[in-house]
């Protein structure tokens, strides 16, 4: 089966940033990165010494058009080198390293489209409160995501956020 769109650049632009009363305690990813489709593509994602830094729980999310958000990728300072639940092809991977948590795609497939998040814990914030930024990988024009969603987080069971629109 061919694919129709070939060489298209893959977008990656940011779709929402959670700041307000947490300011000082913030995760953060670029405005955008370009893949096309094969290549390697990265998302970072910077915090501080008091969440990504400290060596928290590190998870990336993936919520294809439709559906809930899956973990894809699931860390902690004891295996900080990422995991993947089972299910999650092999070419998705996560990383960090100092303040910086990395999800890396390895031959970015055209169901690689959806929208990405990066979240950990800040112990600043009592070590319970979950920081989110999320992206969003795309080569067309999407919907607006749902206003809130749940999900079944494997250290707090199941959680329900906001998301917060930029």
């Amino acid at each position: 089966m061919t694919s129709t769109m070939g060489w298209s650049p893959l977008l990656l632009t940011l779709l929402a940033h959670c700041t307000g009363s947490w300011a000082q305690s913030v995760l953060t990813q670029p405005a955008s990165v370009s893949g096309s489709l094969g290549e390697r593509v990265t998302i970072s994602c910077t915090g501080s010494s008091s969440n990504v830094g400290y060596g928290n729980y590190v998870g990336w999310y993936q919520q294809l058009p439709g559906t809930g958000p899956r973990t894809i990728i699931y860390s902690s300072n004891t295996r900080p080198s990422g995991n993947r639940p089972s299910g999650v092809p092999d070419r998705f991977s996560g990383s960090s390293s100092g303040n910086s948590a990395t999800l890396t795609i390895t031959g970015l497939q055209a169901e690689d489209e959806a929208d990405y998040c990066c979240q950990s814990s800040d112990d600043n914030l009592d070590g319970r409160t979950v920081l989110w930024t999320w992206e969003e990988v795309r080569h067309k024009p999407v919907f607006p995501p749902e206003m809130s969603f749940a999900l079944q987080h494997p250290l707090f069971g199941q959680v329900s956020f906001p998301l917060c629109l930029a």
